[in-house]
């Protein structure tokens, strides 16, 4: 039975695979771009992606939030490291990002019962 967490990258990378294969130069460029802006540089993936967490929380985008949590997780970024920046989130935020955090919250409890990312 697929989880939550598998039928997100699936849906994930079919609707990235669609944009890709619309040839527009625009939206390959964002993409190539929004990828860019996550690689190591003089602050590291890892801190990138504590940020783009950040950021997807407060302007509360789940697929954000969900892509962001999994990238988290993968460069290793803790657990409790995870919980900080999400209360940073909600503090930045307000309370209208607590629907949100809780489901930021029951999504990576679906992320640590399935296959633990490597660097944990």
């Amino acid at each position: 039975m697929e989880g939550s967490v598998e039928r997100f990258q699936r849906e994930r990378e079919e609707g990235n695979r669609r944009v890709s294969e619309a040839g527009n130069l625009t939206l390959n460029r964002f993409f190539a771009l929004d990828h860019r802006a996550y690689e190591d540089g003089a602050l590291p993936a890892r801190t990138k992606e504590l940020l783009g967490l950040a950021a997807s929380m407060v302007l509360r985008c789940d697929d954000c939030i969900r892509y962001h949590l999994l990238r988290c997780r993968e460069e290793g970024v803790a657990l409790e490291e995870l919980r900080e920046a999400l209360a940073v989130s909600l503090v930045v935020g307000g309370s209208i990002v607590i629907p949100h955090l809780r489901r930021a919250l029951a999504f990576l409890d679906e992320i640590e019962a399935g296959a633990t990312p490597a660097g944990s």
